[in-house]
């Protein structure tokens, strides 16, 4: 049974600064996610991404669609409702530093948490709690607790509020580029902690423009392209077949350190005029067909009077090309 269901999901915002119309940043998303399971949604920056994150925690409502949690719809949570919510699923961010005031020491995040959700525990079982998260994050609480942010490292700083996220009952966490700032040694501790996160029971969002992260944390993978999904599917298939042209070019995007790039053939793969051309590292034998140019339909701009979302700027189709692989239709 999903834990979180995502369904039809559109986001508009306002086209420009005359208020004439509105533009979509989601249109009909919609995908589930289990307990123990992990999604990665990928895209190029602008594709909506984030949006759905912060739809999926409230932090932006959607304009249509709906976030079913645990079988209530997040949208018709009240205040003391929405709270519990928030016990029960959390986000962690791209820049871990933006979440901190440099006036303050690193650990106050876990004195603000404390005062929503924990304000009649004893001081000695809270300090035992903070440790015990700190423990599960693989971080030595004299090395970052009475610390500032500057004194401590990203990786410490993204590390300590996923500690937050665990002192509370969480089950969902939205992981949101939170390893794009950070050096390689430390994303390779970051992504290894969600996976042991993933084994005891909770259900991540990972959001990423890397394929090659996605590939190595995810149980299913959502291609995102201008706010609509154009593939889905188990992580093996969406990597190793491909079916969208789109997702060829990311895969095809992706570096090779064991060729020389050449920009020639990338940039008309990029073009839509080269034959098919998946990732050396990642094709199978067969798999592939002719690539064509991918005609997204046009955003339009409708007006205020007119329908929430033009049929123009409407979802593309998705076709179920094997159990659980959907792909989007391509003019």
């Amino acid at each position: 049974m999903s834990l979180l269901q995502i369904e039809q999901v559109s986001k508009l915002y306002p086209a420009g600064g005359l208020g004439s119309g509105m533009t979509p940043a989601l249109r009909s998303v919609s995908f589930d996610i289990a307990a123990g399971e992990v999604v990665t949604l990928i895209g190029e920056s602008g594709s909506g991404k984030t949006t759905l994150g912060r739809v999926v925690l409230r932090l932006t409502r959607a304009s249509s669609g709906r976030v079913i949690f645990d079988g209530r719809d997040v949208s018709l949570l009240g205040r003391p409702q929405l709270r519990e919510y928030y016990r029960h699923a959390q986000g962690v961010f791209q820049d871990p530093f933006s979440s901190y005031n440099p006036v303050y020491k690193a650990d106050r995040v876990f004195e603000l948490l404390r005062g929503v959700y924990f304000g009649g525990m004893p001081r000695s079982e809270w300090d035992a709690k903070i440790e015990s998260a700190l423990h599960g994050v693989s971080l030595n609480p004299s090395d970052v607790l009475d610390k500032y942010p500057h004194q401590l490292s990203g990786g410490q700083l993204q590390r300590l509020l996923i500690a937050r996220a665990l002192l509370l009952d969480v089950k969902l966490l939205i992981a949101d580029e939170i390893i794009s700032m950070l050096d390689a040694s430390t994303r390779v501790d970051v992504l290894n902690l969600l996976v042991s996160l993933k084994r005891s029971g909770l259900a991540i969002l990972f959001i990423t423009h890397d394929l090659s992260l996605g590939n190595y944390i995810s149980d299913r993978t959502v291609i995102l392209r201008r706010g609509a999904i154009v593939e889905a599917g188990p992580t093996v298939a969406v990597f190793t077949r491909p079916q969208h042209s789109y997702t060829r070019m990311l895969l095809d995007s992706v570096p090779q350190l064991h060729s020389k790039w050449r920009p020639a053939s990338r940039a008309a793969a990029a073009d839509g005029n080269d034959p098919a051309r998946v990732a050396d590292v990642l094709a199978t034998p067969g798999a592939a067909r002719p690539v064509r140019r991918l005609a997204m339909p046009a955003l339009a701009i409708p007006s205020r009077r007119g329908p929430a979302l033009a049929p123009s700027a409407s979802a593309p189709a998705l076709v179920e090309h094997e159990p659980g692989h959907f792909v989007a239709e391509e003019a």
